[in-house]
Formats: C-alpha cells, sequence, structure tokens
C-alpha cells in the first residue's frame, strides 16, 4: 500500500496555499471561481493530466515503446445539482514513430492501469484518445 500528504492553510476570501513535499502552491479556495490560480477542478484535472503523463513514462521503460515527446489535454463536466462531475475527456499526444499497433495497446496499459484515471473512473466516465504526431514544433 502507498500512502500520500498534502498539507492546506487558508485565509478568509479563498487565498489558499497547499503544500506537497514542503513546496508551496498557491490555490483558489474562494467561494467564486478565480481564473488566475486553479482551484480543486482544475486540480482534478490536473491530477487526471499528470497519472496519464507518467503513465506514458512507466509504459515507455515496461514495453519498452520509444517517444520523443507527450503532452496531454483533459477537460472536465461538472454537474450543478447534485454537484460532481459527470464526464472527464483527454487528448494524449504523442511524437513516436511505433506502429499503429504498439500504440494500440500502449493508450490501452496507459487507461487500464492508471490509478488516478482508474479511481475517477468509477465515479464518472473518462474518455480519451492518444494522438500520435510528427513533432510538437506546429
Amino acid at each position: 500500500m502507498s500512502s500520500y500528504e498534502v498539507t492546506g492553510t487558508s485565509q478568509p476570501g479563498g487565498q489558499a496555499t497547499l503544500s506537497v513535499f514542503g513546496s508551496p502552491l498557491s490555490v483558489d479556495a474562494s467561494s467564486r471561481r478565480d481564473l488566475v490560480q486553479p482551484g480543486p477542478a482544475e486540480l482534478l484535472c490536473a491530477a487526471l493530466a499528470a497519472c496519464l503523463l507518467k503513465n506514458v513514462e512507466r509504459f515507455s521503460t515496461l514495453l519498452p515503446f520509444r517517444y520523443d515527446a507527450a503532452r496531454v489535454h483533459v477537460s472536465a463536466v461538472r454537474q450543478d445539482s447534485p454537484p460532481r462531475f459527470t464526464h472527464f475527456t483527454y487528448r494524449l499526444e504523442i511524437v513516436t514513430d511505433e506502429p499503429e499497433r504498439r500504440v494500440e495497446l500502449f493508450h490501452k496499459n496507459i487507461r487500464k492501469f492508471g490509478t488516478v484515471s482508474g479511481t475517477l473512473g468509477l465515479a464518472a466516465e473518462v474518455v480519451g484518445e492518444l494522438v500520435v504526431m510528427e513533432s510538437f514544433d506546429a
């Protein structure tokens, strides 16, 4: 079993700081939506994005799978009543010269064995695509 810890503090008005491994992360804990600092929804999307990118690295070693770069975009849909996330979508882009069949296997492993993606998948729909790119220059 693994365990994880984050601590946080907040002041009236919603100025909040989380501490992860001693590094501070400013976050929005206000009653409104701050468009500068990430709030819980953005942090949840960030956790899914980090999970996907971590699994790119993990499975590139396990399979092995060659890639030059990866990037991801995650979005979420929240319903108002009752408040909850219903849907997460991601687009994972990878610069690789691996054949299509290996790319499909790679994506299958990323979807199946992600801790955050698996946990979110129990509470909401998580769908995504893996797109092979020639480069990220364009």
